[in-house]
Formats: C-alpha cells, structure tokens, sequence
C-alpha cells in the first residue's frame, strides 16, 4: 500500500536529498528533478542512472517468475516458513510502535504475517512479485537493497530472510552497510541464511533425503521447482567466521545465533510433504490425456496444484491447519534441540551500537 506514514522516511535513492513532495504524476525530488512513480500498491523508488554488476534473477525473469511463485496468495505462516516466522517474532520481540524493514521482501508474506504487531511495517524488493495481502497491508516499495531509499535512522527494526545467500560478497557488504545506516541506534535486524557448512548430525539428516531420492526415481515426484528457486544460491559466505566478519565490516555486533541442524525438517520436506504433494497434485482424470496447458515442467505445476489446493483447505481451526500446525512444531524442534550446534542455515539478531556514525 502507499501511505503517507512513509514518506517522512524517504530519501531519494538517485541524489540521497530529503526533498521529496508528491506531485500529479509521483514522488519528485526537488534537488535532481526525478519522478518515482505510484504504482499499484508500491513507490517506484529504484536509482536512476545506477548501472549495478549484479542483478538479481528474480528481477531479470520477474515474468517467467510470477506463475511458478504462485505468489498473489499466501497460505497461514506454517511449515518451513512457520519456523522461519516463529523465530523472527521471538527474537525481534516485536513493540507497537516499531518501525520495521522487510529489506528484500520478496512476496512480503512475513512482512504480512508480522504487520499487526508493530507501528509501521515497511517492505522493500527491487522485484514487484508483492502478495495482494501485502499490497493491501504493507508499505511497499520498489527497490535496491544497494541504494535504499530510506533516510538514515529511519527504522527500529529490520529483517533479512533467505537473502544474503543469493548475493556475491560485494552485494553482501553493500546490503549490510545500507541496512545497519537506516537503522537507528540500538536498532536491531534478524536475518536468516545458510552457508555452505555441513551439520554435525548430517549423516542422520541425509537418510531422508536417500528416502527422498528414492520416490524420484520411482517417479512419485521430484524436486524441479526447488531447484529452480535456488539456482542463482551463491552462498558467498561459506563459513560461520564469514558471516561475522561480514556483519563486522557492516558495524552490527552479534547479539543471539541460532542454527538451524534439519533432523525434523529435512524428513518432512524431502519425505512427507512431498507425498502429500504428489497426492493433493495430480491432474483430473479427464485432463490426463490432454497435452499439458503450458511449458511448466509437470513437477512444478505438480506442485502448484497442489499447493492451491491445500490453501483452500487452510481455514484457521480446520483439521488440515491443525495438522500441519503441529508438522511446524515438529520442525520447530530441530532450533530448540539442535540450535546450539553450528551448521549452515541460522538465524543471527544484530545490533546497531549506539555511537556508530555514517562513516564508520
């Protein structure tokens, strides 16, 4: 949504001056005359005249993106992303009047789910891929993460989920360095990743994706679309001493980390819930002799079937909420059990020292 609670914030992305006033045809800068049009539902506040070495996928194939993401509507916070969620909230403890950044939003469902507890919930993608939810509950802004449009000290809050590992380092620090200057002091961020770090208990996690290997090759299902979503994963930070030093440079001292070992998760998303999919996924009998309606390949839109088939079964109470409630809980457990165990994937809270200038 466009709302005015967000332009105090603002700065121009192309000249960084605050002088920004709406005009007929958008947000003008008066120092450098640019317009940064209102769109449905978010600010086009992309850099004018930025040539970037780095363009993320989902920028370049937003269009041959948007039907495979499925995007417009999201499901309850459950699952993967139930935990993802879960931990977000317990950590950011999350106070009404906060001011809080979604930096690379993506579909902005956290950003949606996280809404109702703070002041202003702001979230920020350089793609346009925005649930409607969001559309209509979050503000929302066109962006680079490299450039924000933000002025400096604008938020309390911030979070980055399943982001850094798209980046190469460079993109890394410049994202740290934007992120940790619109904060304000003792503000702190979250932010969720993986490195390329094996678990201690790995051995244990892989016997489900054996299991998993093995319905592939029966032909039950298979992983497509989750290669495709992390095709472009560089995992630039390869280890856990990377990860701090690249929150170091960016002036964010480490405040909890807690690593996320999949006993639990792996069987469920390599396993369970991918027989589940296979089975809610099928086409109708009548379509099985039909050539397939596009170019997905049949895994994909195997999945997508089946995804919005079980949505429409998600009603809060439902006996299909309950029960994948409690399959979140039992991923859930892998932090409470394992977290203290380093592994790839973690959650990090930073903060922001009080003191620390632009420059520093």
């Amino acid at each position: 949504m466009i709302t005015r609670a967000l332009l105090p914030l603002l700065q121009c992305p192309t000249c960084q001056s605050r002088l920004l006033y709406l005009a007929d045809d958008g947000l003008r800068c008066a120092a450098c005359a640019t317009c940064y049009p209102l769109e449905a539902g978010y600010i086009d506040l992309m850099p004018r005249g930025a040539d970037f070495d780095y363009v993320s996928k989902y920028v370049t194939d937003e269009a041959e993106l948007a039907e495979e993401l499925d995007y417009r509507d999201l499901a309850p916070p459950l699952l993967a992303a139930g935990v993802r969620d879960r931990t977000l909230r317990r950590l950011m403890r999350w106070q009404p009047s906060d001011v809080v950044l979604d930096n690379g939003c993506g579909t902005a469902k956290h950003a949606v789910w996280n809404t109702p507890y703070v002041g202003l919930m702001v979230g920020s993608d350089p793609a346009t891929l925005f649930a409607d939810e969001a559309v209509a509950q979050v503000a929302l802004t066109k962006a680079d993460s490299r450039t924000l449009p933000f002025a400096e000290a604008s938020f309390d809050k911030a979070f980055a989920i399943d982001i850094l590992e798209h980046f190469p380092i460079d993109v890394i620090d410049d994202y740290l360095r934007e992120t940790a200057r619109v904060l304000r002091p003792g503000g702190r961020m979250l932010a969720f990743s993986n490195t390329r770090e094996m678990s201690p208990i790995q051995p244990i996690i892989n016997m489900s994706r054996r299991i998993g290997r093995l319905f592939v090759r029966a032909g039950v299902y298979d992983f497509s679309r989750e290669a495709r979503r992390k095709s472009d994963h560089l995992k630039a930070l390869e280890n856990w001493e990377d990860v701090l030093a690249a929150f170091e440079r960016a002036g964010l001292r480490p405040v909890k980390v807690i690593f996320w070992n999949s006993l639990f998760t792996t069987f469920v998303e390599h396993v369970l819930m991918k027989l589940g999919e296979a089975a809610l996924g099928r086409s109708p009998k009548k379509a099985a002799t039909q050539p397939a309606a596009g170019p997905q390949p049949e895994g994909i839109a195997r999945e997508i079937r089946a995804r919005r088939r079980m949505r429409s079964q998600l009603r809060p109470g439902s006996p299909v909420y309950y029960a994948l409630m409690a399959i979140t809980l039992l991923m859930e457990l892998d932090l409470w059990l394992f977290g203290w165990m380093r592994c790839g994937s973690y959650f990090i809270l930073v903060e922001k020292p009080h003191g620390l200038s632009r420059s520093e």
